[in-house]
């Protein structure tokens, strides 16, 4: 007697699909770089996070997509080091062009120019990170809902070197990240849409 063959079963469009999803992840992994080849900086920002968060929305067609990240908070607003949030809206800070308010503000960049710090006190931002917006922007467009869960690894209207004071706390902050983001994760498990 042959052996079972469980794709026998399986509808021919599930098998492609299931290719898909398999050349997706095996082009990630060979192609996953630290850096951007052409610029020669980290991967991070909103065009790195836009781009993989279409290819994944276009390859996986998910029904929900989760940022989990960190971000610097905002002293004045109450962020410490380690909190973590579920930010309730998004908008960008450096682009310069009247946006929605939003609490977690998105820019390409560690530092904060003038700019950048009136249009986040203007939308009342808690935390501030270098993806979510872009992620929000994305999954609108294709009409799938995002969640944003952000832990603070650095304040911004501190005193510290950003990236000195991020480096140092995200071991411990990754901790806290991860488990919010299973909370939130067992909480929506086997819910439908509309029940979030």
């Amino acid at each position: 007697m042959a052996p079972h063959d469980e794709r026998s079963e399986v509808s021919e469009d599930a098998m492609v699909v299931d290719a898909e999803i398999e050349a997706y992840l095996n082009h990630r992994h060979r192609h996953r770089r630290r850096c951007d080849s052409f610029s020669g900086v980290d991967n991070v920002g909103t065009i790195s996070a836009s781009l993989m968060t279409y290819a994944s929305i276009q390859v996986l067609k998910p029904d929900l997509v989760i940022n989990a990240g960190t971000a610097g908070g905002f002293k004045a607003k109450g962020a410490c080091i380690g909190d973590v949030f579920l930010a309730s809206d998004v908008a960008f800070h450096d682009r310069r062009i009247p946006i929605p308010a939003g609490k977690l503000s998105t820019g390409d960049s560690l530092d904060m120019t003038p700019q950048d710090e009136a249009s986040i006190v203007a939308n009342e931002a808690t935390i501030k990170d270098m993806e979510g917006a872009a992620m929000a922007y994305v999954a609108d467009l294709l009409s799938v809902l995002a969640i944003f869960i952000k832990a603070v690894t650095n304040i911004v209207d501190g005193g510290k070197p950003t990236a000195e004071e991020f480096l140092h706390n995200l071991a411990v902050v990754a901790a806290a990240l991860d488990q919010a983001a299973t909370q939130v994760v067992d909480y929506i498990n086997g819910k439908c849409l509309s029940e979030l």
